[in-house]
């Protein structure tokens, strides 16, 4: 069982973005790195649990208008794509000023004073840094959150269930080893099945699991997320906050606000915040020749190894797919991508592409931003000022991808 020191820090939190945030794009553009869910939470739910303080990134300038950087006169800085275990936590709770941790050149974490860090630079700590001797767990590319959710899965629960009572469920419900499911408040749905036999079943508060479902752990859904009829979902897998899924889904993390609410297979993906896929829509995450998938990685502006055979979707926020739409094996779609029409569209998907498989073209800014206020507004919400700035960046950053 895990274990997690709680520390009450003084100082502010601040989970920066190193120089390697670029391998986690297109799930990078729009947040930063410690805002990526993986488990339960996001990775910076996780630090903010374990520490007992909040937190604020240190991300890129045109992220900064959305997600600004809160200094205290003392600072603890730590990477945001490290996963918070029992051992680290303890090394960067104990951290005094002017000292630091590294782990084989990249800096973990560090602690100084509001003038120090005025202009941080992870370089500059790494010649003072100890090394950590211990295990670390990091989320440097995307295909790592669907392969790390079953652990974080498991920790996460640990995390938000410690001391707490769960909620009752219909007994319309067939439960296997129900002492490993737990049911916020507002949770509802009856005459589904769980199995939590092979890990953890969390039900977060207002969520909802229509009749026939069956669902096997480690699963966590999310606060206010739907499961709708009869959906067929094998753990690990995670349906982040306000997202509706059906059909069939295998080890695969939603981020937020995003529906997947038909037929079709989602397999080893991970989709961004705010993306719809179109009913039928399937997946390949296994190759014909069962060899390693290659994936789009944009430091190198190429397809580079992802280390293993099962490797499906990643999608950016505010992308959309039609009905039938079919991807290849390890497909990266880019933020505001419109992708439809028979056939199989290329494995990368530039940002503000428009087409399927007989071509692409550019979707239009002006349409793209339309297209995300009128989907923001059918929950309450408003694309504000600062979310339209930074689809504009991005807007401009990819464009050398779709030339």
């Amino acid at each position: 069982m895990a274990f997690f020191f709680t520390f009450k820090l003084k100082m502010a939190l601040i989970l920066f973005d190193d120089q390697s945030r670029d391998n986690l794009l297109p799930l990078a553009y729009t947040r930063p790195v410690s805002g990526l869910r993986v488990g339960i939470l996001t990775i910076a739910g996780k630090w903010e649990h374990d520490l007992g303080t909040s937190s604020t990134p240190l991300t890129s300038v045109y992220l900064q208008g959305k997600f600004p950087c809160h200094r205290e006169d003392d600072n603890l800085y730590v990477n945001g794509m490290l996963l918070p275990e029992s051992g680290i936590v303890e090394a960067v709770g104990n951290l005094q000023v002017n000292q630091a941790l590294a782990k084989e050149g990249v800096l973990l974490a560090a602690r100084s004073r509001v003038g120090q860090s005025e202009n941080f630079s992870p370089d500059q700590w790494i010649p003072v840094a100890q090394e950590f001797k211990g295990r670390v767990a990091m989320v440097n590319y995307p295909w790592q959150i669907f392969r790390l959710n079953q652990q974080e899965i498991e920790t996460d629960f640990i995390r938000v269930t410690t001391g707490r009572k769960s909620g009752k469920l219909s007994a319309t419900i067939r439960v296997d080893k129900p002492g490993n499911v737990f049911v916020e408040p507002g949770f509802k749905g009856g005459y589904f099945t769980l199995n939590a036999t092979r890990g953890p079943i969390y039900l977060g508060a207002e969520s909802e699991i229509m009749e026939g479902s069956v669902i096997r752990g480690p699963f966590a859904l999310c606060e206010g997320a739907v499961v709708k009829m009869g959906a067929r979902i094998y753990g690990p897998t995670t349906i982040g906050p306000f997202s509706k899924v059906g059909g069939e889904i295998n080890n695969s993390v939603l981020q937020a606000n995003s529906n997947k609410a038909h037929d079709g297979f989602l397999g080893n993906s991970v989709i961004g915040e705010w993306c719809n896929l179109g009913a039928d829509t399937n997946n390949s995450n296994l190759k014909n020749n069962y060899t390693e998938v290659k994936i789009w990685n944009y430091p190198s502006g190429r397809f580079i190894s992802s280390g293993s055979q099962f490797c499906g979707l990643i999608m950016g926020d505010h992308s959309k797919c039609g009905i039938n739409t079919m991807f290849n094996t390890g497909t990266v779609a880019g933020v505001s991508a419109n992708i439809f029409g028979p056939g199989f569209p290329g494995s990368f998907i530039p940002s503000f592409s428009w087409g399927g498989a007989d071509g692409f073209t550019e979707y239009r800014l002006e349409k793209a931003l339309e297209t995300a206020s009128l989907v923001m507004e059918r929950r309450g919400l408003k694309l504000s000022l600062e979310e339209k700035a930074i689809l504009k960046i991005i807007f401009q950053y990819s464009k050398p991808f779709r030339i």
